[in-house]
């Protein structure tokens, strides 16, 4: 079925969607796909067919999205969207994991085994400084990071897995909310997600601004970084600026501090171990000629193992307490671990290098590209189960600058691409005898 303003919703959920869900003002300007090349490699030609036929109306599933972001544990309107859309499949769904996380099943044939594909659904508080159609009609919200892309190309692979259901097992479908510095996946664990939907293997993918469109990067290994925080309170005591002798003066033992901080990386680790030790604020003071007596430190941790980060927290504490005897002052740190490091397994990871390249080519698909210092919550589903992240190029042109960006736009081009390596991998790890 055609539509002029918006997704399809069976009517039996239509009510709970708010009234303005039916998209976007348009019409829309429907761009052809430019990776024929990399469906003509999904060698069953009805898959190729559906894929291609879906294309325009993923598109404006994609930009409805888009133009009602949602922010972390608040995605009701886009979460309902993704279960109205799976239940229209009929595939059996699971609404509130987690918060407000979504989860779908497909099981085709009697095979026992399951995996689990997933994606995130929320927004960023950036004001959108895009002018088209489709552009965020939420003040100071909007999806800066792709996720209604990742949202819209796994609901396309729910909508082709579902009209070919050539595979033998079970597809868990996991729409994650709160992936941006919230650890939806970490409450979707705790809500029991691998009990209550046993699955072996979970898998991710994330556009990536820059990687030529279409193509594809995975290797095994660490791929993101952990994202720790760090709080110092630095409690002197206070005096008149024209005489610090009466005092402790925080902001010296401040200075102090952060100088020692630059060390941790360059004397205390191996290396050839990667971190990342960053102080971003320092706070200290009012007037010109107060010294204060309390100034407040944060910065941010990163680094691709546990052992690391255990580590750098431990060189914290040291440098904190020695900062303190020697200026006479009393130190706080408060060290707060955050996302832990995104880890592939290398066999899953073998196995989607071999999904990607069948699509893309070999030369499409990098195996050697360089970790991100950026972190990830899919990395707490690893902690549990084997899995893959892996990288799409979402291009530098159209619809490729810089993540978290007001000028972001998922490129509707490369949604093909997407829904074809969610089938092709599940039938390929699902496949039948």
């Amino acid at each position: 079925m055609q539509w002029r303003n918006g997704p399809r919703i069976p009517r039996a959920a239509a009510r709970t969607i708010e009234a303005d869900s039916t998209g976007v003002a348009g019409p829309f300007k429907l761009k052809r796909p430019t990776h024929e090349e990399s469906l003509e490699q999904v060698k069953d030609m009805s898959i190729h067919d559906t894929i291609r036929r879906c294309h325009p109306r993923l598109i404006e599933i994609r930009r409805d999205i888009h133009a009602h972001p949602e922010l972390a544990f608040a995605e009701h309107r886009t979460a309902e969207l993704v279960a109205a859309h799976l239940e229209g499949l009929g595939l059996e769904v699971h609404r509130g994991v987690g918060g407000t996380g979504v989860v779908g099943t497909l099981r085709s044939g009697r095979g026992l085994r399951a995996i689990g594909l997933r994606a995130d659904m929320d927004a960023l508080p950036i004001h959108e400084r895009n002018e088209f159609a489709h552009k965020s009609r939420r003040q100071g919200c909007m999806h800066a990071c792709g996720h209604d892309g990742h949202t819209t190309m796994l609901l396309g692979a729910a909508e082709v897995l579902a009209a070919h259901p050539d595979f033998d097992g079970t597809v868990h479908f996991v729409f994650q909310p709160a992936e941006e510095g919230e650890g939806g996946a970490d409450a979707m664990v705790n809500d029991g997600l691998f009990d209550r939907f046993p699955m072996e293997s979970i898998f991710g993918l994330h556009n990536w601004p820059g990687l030529p469109s279409g193509q594809f990067a995975v290797h095994p290994g660490a791929v993101m970084a952990s994202a720790d925080r760090f709080d110092i309170e630095i409690r002197g005591h206070g005096a008149h600026a024209a005489m610090p002798h009466l005092g402790t003066d925080s902001i010296v033992a401040g200075a102090a501090l952060v100088q020692a901080i630059q060390s941790i990386v360059s004397r205390t680790l191996d290396p050839t171990d990667s971190a990342v030790v960053s102080v971003t604020q320092f706070h200290a003071g009012e007037a010109y000629n107060v010294i204060p007596d309390r100034a407040q430190l944060c910065g941010t941790v990163r680094a691709f193992s546990e052992a690391v980060q255990e580590r750098v927290e431990a060189s914290l504490q040291r440098l904190c307490e020695g900062v303190a005897a020697a200026h006479g002052v009393e130190i706080v740190l408060t060290y707060r671990r955050g996302y832990p490091p995104t880890i592939n397994t290398a066999d899953e990871a073998a196995v989607c290098a071999e999904v990607a390249g069948a699509l893309a080519g070999g030369a499409g698909v990098v195996t050697n590209a360089r970790p991100s210092m950026g972190a990830e919550d899919f990395a707490f589903y690893l902690r549990h189960k084997p899995g893959c992240y892996v990288w799409l190029g979402n291009g530098p042109g159209e619809g490729g600058c810089t993540l978290h960006n007001p000028h972001y736009d998922f490129n509707d081009e490369v949604i093909p691409v997407g829904v074809a390596y969610w089938v092709e991998l599940a039938r390929r790890i699902l496949r039948r005898a």
